[in-house]
């Protein structure tokens, strides 16, 4: 099931073989790949898949095990990752590698600065970053210090490192995923704009509507094999999804034939301070609705303003028939309202305090926590978490272990278990599976079946759109912070969803 590149672009880079061993682990196996100039080839597949390894071995961070790397016409090796750089090769990854006291125009030449008899040339440092800043056409102030940036301003700074000096092969992991819409279109169309340059890139994402707009080819990665490369506008999303999990669609995404009852929550008009503008939205007992968009269209304001999370400037909120003028997070846990946010660990987790602790809090103020005199009973608490681990697929072990020592899904699973407690009457998911295995993924899409199949209203947010699409009943599409579409059963295709992502005037070009 392989491809080959349709452009006519000469072969940039060529791995063959490539292999890496850590003591108990395989990291890669045998895996071969190709660039192409002027050609964007996506690495797809789950997290411990081989895709940063991978990179790693590309851009000189990692010495493979074995196998060969060709860059042009010659192998070569590299032991650092200057050197990588010094052949045309520079990498974006995920983990931000800036100083914060240092201004963006520094943060872009570190390293490579100009001098003068041995000193700094730092007026023309500051006119090459202006340069690279003018090519890429992001809105920057270069002598603005980097520890006053935003997340996406300062993802934007690792791009413009990334592309000072001749470029051969760009490597982007997760480029967008803290960008917004405009910022992730402003990246779109300078890798358009490399690509006629004749750089190669590789691109990495979980999303497959990213795969589909800006990529050639995909190589999709399971447990450090290769498993297929594919065209990227041939391939559909069942595909990439069966090739990245190793199990049909059927087999990941239960079937939800729960039938829909009362409206739960009702949104008419609502706007935020935050850029939410005239939304109207419905969830009802016993339904699941997905919620899908472009990082920033608003498809997470609008839901954090229903549970008190964003101011709202205009608009009515409605809770099973009862307008809520104020809503407050409090006010709504209290009403059955259960929100799991997109970052668990900022916005969800205690750190320092145990799985079982964690499944409590927000939910204190139970009964069933409770000792004599009203006050907090630490054994009762521990007693609810044992008898929830088995629900989540929690070990009971880990149970009394701090939180941060868990992985990305049991941590999931921890605040899937705080949702289970108390009685709930919505369940919002923001990004339910950002960061875990397949296998955790199979695990919460079952428990998001059996939470809709017991009577609860279920709202998924996800720039996943295969989650979106095999788990909704219905689904609305958000951009620009407005609600432009309303899909429903049959509708819910991968090209109805993604005709309403961009303005038509987009989609021509």
């Amino acid at each position: 099931m392989d491809t080959e590149f349709p452009g006519k672009g000469r072969v940039a880079l060529e791995l063959r073989g490539i292999s890496k061993k850590y003591p108990g682990v395989l990291a890669l196996d045998e895996v071969d790949f190709d660039l192409h100039a002027g050609e964007v080839h996506a690495l797809f597949g789950e997290n411990g898949a081989g895709k940063s390894t991978l990179i790693s071995v590309i851009c000189g961070a990692v010495r493979p095990t074995h196998g060969t790397m060709r860059l042009g016409t010659g192998i070569v090796e590299f032991d650092s990752v200057r050197e990588a750089r010094e052949q045309g090769i520079s990498a974006v990854f995920q983990e931000f590698s800036l100083v914060p006291s240092m201004t963006v125009a520094q943060n872009i030449l570190l390293g490579d600065e100009p001098s003068r008899a041995g000193f700094i040339n730092r007026r023309a440092a500051r006119q090459r970053a202006l340069d690279v800043l003018s090519k890429i056409g992001f809105e920057l102030i270069p002598d603005l210090r980097v520890g006053e940036l935003g997340r996406s301003e300062r993802q934007m700074v690792e791009i413009a490192k990334a592309l000072r000096g001749e470029l051969r092969i760009l490597i982007l992991d997760e480029p967008t995923a803290s960008l917004t819409e405009r910022e992730t279109e402003l990246l779109f169309e300078l890798v358009a704009k490399l690509k006629e340059e004749g750089v190669g890139i590789v691109y990495i994402t979980h999303r497959v509507a990213e795969l589909q707009r800006v990529a050639d080819r995909v190589t999709v990665l399971r447990d450090g094999r290769r498993i297929a490369t594919v065209s990227a506008r041939e391939a559909s999303v069942d595909q990439l999804v069966e090739m990245m999990t190793g199990r049909p669609v059927s087999e990941v995404y239960p079937e939800i034939q729960s039938q829909p009852g009362d409206p739960v929550l009702e949104i008419r008009g609502l706007s935020t301070a935050s850029g939410v503008r005239g939304a109207s939205f419905t969830v009802r007992a016993g339904e699941v609705v997905g919620v899908a968009g472009l990082v920033g269209c608003g498809k997470s304001e609008l839901l954090r303003a229903a549970y008190g999370l964003e101011t709202v400037t205009a608009g009515q909120l409605l809770w099973c028939g009862r307008e809520v003028p104020h809503p407050t997070p409090a006010a709504m846990v209290r009403e059955g309202f259960y929100y799991l946010p997109p970052d668990r660990r900022e916005e969800g987790l205690v750190p320092a305090l145990s799985s079982g602790e964690n499944m409590a809090l927000g939910k204190l103020y139970l009964a069933q926590f409770n000792g004599l005199l009203g006050s907090y009973d630490r054994g009762k608490q521990r007693a609810v978490a044992r008898e929830l681990a088995p629900r989540i697929q929690l070990a009971e072990a880990n149970l009394e272990r701090p939180v941060a020592l868990l992985s990305g899904g049991n941590q999931q699973k921890v605040l899937f278990g705080r949702g289970l407690i108390g009685a709930t009457r919505l369940y919002v998911f923001d990004e339910p599976t950002v960061g875990v295995d397949v296998g955790t993924r199979t695990a919460i899409y079952l428990l998001i079946k059996e939470l809709c199949d017991g009577g609860a209203a279920v709202v998924v947010v996800s720039s996943d759109l295969p989650e979106v699409l095999h788990l909704s009943h219905r689904a609305y599409v958000m951009r620009r912070g407005s609600v432009v579409a309303e899909l429903q059963g049959a509708e819910i295709t991968e090209v109805n969803v993604l005709a309403h992502f961009f303005e038509p005037h987009e989609k021509a070009a």
